[in-house]
């Protein structure tokens, strides 16, 4: 174990002092603005995979004869629909990657170690800072998002790195931890967002069972 994750503060203290500092200096609706985007945000990233669901199910029980749109064209009705239902699997899996990370370095909070105002309350002592438990989540969601459908990605995407810049402005982290915890969250998704396609054809047989419409409309 370490204390620090790559020297802690001796990293990036000072662009993290500089970010929470500048925060303090904007309105005060800016900040609250802040705050529920980084304790709520993450409930987007769920609502796109009940989308990226959604519209599996509609294509997999929809006619093959409609014309499909060119985001939804890289992929075949049962390999979208096992991509679509992998995603809250990959974030899980990227969350449990990341805790194992975790177990590695015990960094405390910026705002435990630097004694900063922060936009939100310091987590306590022992809530290990590195890496960001925000930003692998959204990040891997992000990524299987962007695979699974590049129009929800163009969505998912951009929120990632808001959440994680959001985690910097609150004073919950230093930038290294929201960097790396992206860094995190994309490689589990890259790797196993490909994978996934390979139970197109456990789709294809739950289409045949009485759960047809957990995969399909009609």
């Amino acid at each position: 174990m370490t204390d620090l994750a790559f020297g802690g503060a001796s990293i990036d203290g000072g662009l993290y002092t500089s970010v929470t500092g500048f925060a303090q200096q904007m309105p005060h609706f800016l900040n609250v603005l802040v705050s529920y985007w980084t304790d709520l945000g993450l409930s987007v990233f769920a609502l796109l995979m009940l989308v990226g669901w959604w519209r599996a199910r509609t294509r997999l029980g929809g006619s093959t004869r409609r014309r499909l749109a060119r985001s939804e064209g890289r992929h075949t009705p049962a390999v979208q629909m096992a991509m679509a239902l992998a995603v809250p699997v990959i974030v899980v899996l990227a969350y449990v990657v990341n805790d194992v990370v975790k177990s590695f370095f015990h960094e405390q909070r910026p705002c435990q170690t630097l004694h900063v105002v922060t936009v939100e309350p310091c987590p306590g002592i022992g809530d290990w800072s590195f890496p960001s438990n925000h930003s692998v989540i959204a990040a891997s969601a992000a990524i299987a998002l962007l695979l699974l459908d590049r129009r929800l990605g163009a969505i998912a995407v951009p929120a990632a790195l808001l959440m994680g810049a959001s985690r910097v402005w609150v004073g919950a982290h230093y930038p290294h931890d929201v960097v790396v915890g992206l860094i995190v969250g994309t490689l589990v998704a890259a790797v196993l967002t490909p994978l996934a396609r390979r139970a197109a054809p456990l789709v294809d047989r739950v289409r045949e069972t009485p759960l047809r419409p957990l995969v399909a409309a009609r």
